[in-house]
């Protein structure tokens, strides 16, 4: 039998749920909601069962319920209700529980299931969108808050990317005639978390222009050989945890001396890492934008 995570702390649902672990002690005393277990130092532990119940509480409370009303329902009632609102609308945050569920109990089927129905009524942009960018985005807090480990992240992060990589297989070839550039997408060395830049390839691909995906981790003087092909080429990167903050002036000053002066080219920049830049003094050749959505406008 697969061994899944069973017990969970207060903070953990807190972490999961976005419900504050006081509230959630306040739901117990005054409504008897949930019925944690204890250890032999009197701590609170929750099963899955309770992480479940919680999710579809905050779900119902978060479209209105109120939690005196929720108390009155059975866990069978509550999940009735929960596919009620899922079925007239607000099926984003509901399958962002169920793909946080996936996440926890490695549960590769719940994550086929959710993302099969989404595609029933969205395109897959929509769909990365609404629902996979606010889910990396909670991911990465719970990593930092330890609620997850780096297992989970990459668990579902691949389960994306592999969304992510068919989607942009389906799109077939096509070219846009009246745009000569070339988009060569790159992360710099050392960074790895490459799904918004692969998302930035599919959307570019879907308008039909040219794109080359180098991916993770690619030495800044590597991309010069690039100019044995293309002279008209269009560099994106995300920059998360990569370069380093006191050196990513460094890293646009040198790229842009290699790369961009003597040539018609652009480096365009994106990810956690460039929001603090200072625009203004930015090289001519490189703009900083602070969504995928912003970008994509402007091509």
């Amino acid at each position: 039998m697969n061994k899944i995570r069973v017990n969970f702390s207060i903070k953990d649902l807190e972490n999961l749920s976005g419900i504050k672990a006081h509230t959630i002690r306040i739901w117990e005393k005054r409504y008897n909601l949930l019925e944690p277990n204890r250890t032999d130092t009197n701590i609170r532990t929750y099963n899955t069962a309770s992480l479940q119940k919680l999710l579809n509480i905050a779900y119902l409370n978060n479209n209105g319920f109120k939690v005196s009303k929720i108390a009155d329902l059975n866990e069978d009632e509550i999940a009735i209700k929960v596919k009620e609102i899922v079925a007239e609308s607000n099926k984003d945050s509901f399958a962002i529980n169920a793909f946080k569920m996936a996440m926890i109990n490695f549960d590769q089927s719940l994550f086929d299931k959710t993302y099969n129905n989404l595609l029933k009524e969205q395109s897959f942009e929509e769909v990365f969108y609404s629902v996979f960018l606010p889910l990396l985005n909670e991911i990465g807090l719970l990593w930092q808050t330890n609620t997850i480990t780096p297992v989970h992240e990459h668990f579902i992060s691949v389960l994306i990317k592999q969304k992510l990589l068919l989607s942009t297989e389906k799109l077939g070839d096509f070219e846009n005639a009246s745009d000569s550039r070339t988009f060569v997408l790159f992360l710099p060395d050392n960074e790895i978390h490459d799904i918004g830049l692969l998302f930035i390839n599919y959307l570019l691909k879907s308008k039909g222009y040219q794109t080359i995906f180098l991916g993770p981790s690619v030495p800044t003087a590597n991309l010069y050989e690039l100019y044995e092909f293309f002279d008209n080429i269009t560099f994106i990167s995300y920059f998360t945890i990569f370069p380093e903050e006191d050196l990513i002036e460094t890293y646009i000053k040198d790229f842009n001396e290699l790369l961009l002066i003597e040539n018609k080219s652009y480096l365009y920049l994106l990810g956690n890492k460039t929001i603090n830049l200072n625009h203004s003094q930015l090289p001519e050749k490189v703009k900083v934008y602070q969504s995928i959505k912003n970008l994509v406008k402007e091509m």
